[in-house]
């Protein structure tokens, strides 16, 4: 089988982000009550940290061996570093950060008639986490003029067809 050009390490999946973190119990707190990931086994390093998971990803939070030196964002800002989630309800999203009294900041992208809602905000450390309804916006690939949600399978569909057509080249 040839190298496929779209996925020349023939890539699988997002498996985890790494955090660095100046508390993992306070980043633990966070990333289980607010977004609702799932502590999990992580193996034993020789460094303090956990391991959580959900929605299809990990997320590996690691000490930080200097807390008080540990740079921290306090404005939010939608252009900066951020992992995002797709969410069922933008007013769900809202009053429970509300409620928790999480300041964020709200966005809303616009193309071809088609609205996007985003909700920006901060997790202990300063790193960003986007909530939006991204599915409403298609996926279009530059290259191709076929159009698609944004979902995992059809983008898979998408990988798989571009791969297959590498093969027959």
């Amino acid at each position: 089988m040839k190298d496929s050009v779209a996925n020349p390490l023939h890539l699988k999946s997002l498996n985890h982000i790494s955090l660095v973190c100046g508390s993992v119990d306070e980043a633990i707190n966070f990333y289980q009550n607010v977004l609702g990931f799932i502590p999990i086994r992580r193996p034993s390093f020789d460094f303090d940290g956990a391991w959580l998971f959900g929605f299809g990803i990990g997320i590996h939070l690691l000490q930080t061996e200097d807390a008080e030196n540990m740079p921290k964002k306090n404005e939010i800002n939608p252009k900066d570093n951020h992992i995002s989630f797709q969410c069922e309800s933008m007013g769900a999203v809202e009053k429970k950060l509300k409620e928790m009294e999480i300041p964020y900041v709200r966005s809303m992208v616009e193309e071809g008639g088609i609205h996007v809602d985003q909700i920006f905000f901060h997790d202990p450390d300063g790193f960003m986490v986007e909530i939006c309804n991204c599915d409403n916006l298609p996926v279009v690939p530059l290259a191709e003029d076929m159009v698609r949600s944004c979902s995992r399978v059809n983008l898979q569909m998408m990988q798989h067809q571009q791969q297959i057509r590498v093969v027959h080249q």
